[in-house]
């Protein structure tokens, strides 16, 4: 089992060998071309922990829960889910965090839980991926790209809350 990376790489020179490319120049390039990528998306990835970073301390979350629990609790949806549904289209790693603690908290098997799960499991990271994809190979117009995330998002939470109220309660 522990040789099949070695044994990939030991193919992948031998390959370049047969078609007489200098694999050690072809290398170099490719990290070079890593490099700068890594450098082009930098300031995407920075601006994106800071304003994580801001919106969470600067606890705009939490009043902007507070400002939408009033129609969440007449449509029976529970509030301890919506820092996740806010958070997840921004931050995968943050978002699963989120769930992690709503897990701990209620357990698996709660309607929180499911929801929560499903949520993490039917949702995508839309605004970073559009800012990290997008930003690397320079695409400026994301607002269609965003508007189209953002509302199937939307509507996996929606329909997660609806699939575990009709299938579990």
């Amino acid at each position: 089992m522990h040789f099949i990376i070695p044994g990939i790489v030991f193919l992948i020179v031998f390959y370049g060998f047969y078609k007489k490319i200098d694999v050690y120049e072809a290398f170099i390039s490719g990290v070079k071309e890593g490099l700068l990528m890594a450098l082009k998306i930098f300031p995407t990835m920075f601006a994106m922990v800071i304003s994580i970073d801001v919106l969470i301390k600067s606890n705009a979350l939490n009043a902007l829960i507070t400002l939408i629990e009033p129609i969440c609790f007449r449509l029976s949806i529970p509030k301890e889910i919506l820092p996740l549904a806010f958070i997840r289209p921004i931050s995968g790693s943050s978002s699963l965090v989120l769930m992690s603690d709503l897990l701990k908290t209620y357990g698996p098997d709660s309607f929180i839980g499911r929801v929560a799960s499903l949520i993490q499991g039917s949702t995508d990271t839309t605004i970073y991926i559009i800012g990290l994809y997008f930003s690397s190979i320079g695409i400026q117009k994301i607002k269609y790209s965003l508007i189209v995330g953002l509302l199937a998002d939307l509507f996996a939470i929606i329909l997660s809350i609806l699939v575990v109220s009709y299938f579990f309660y």
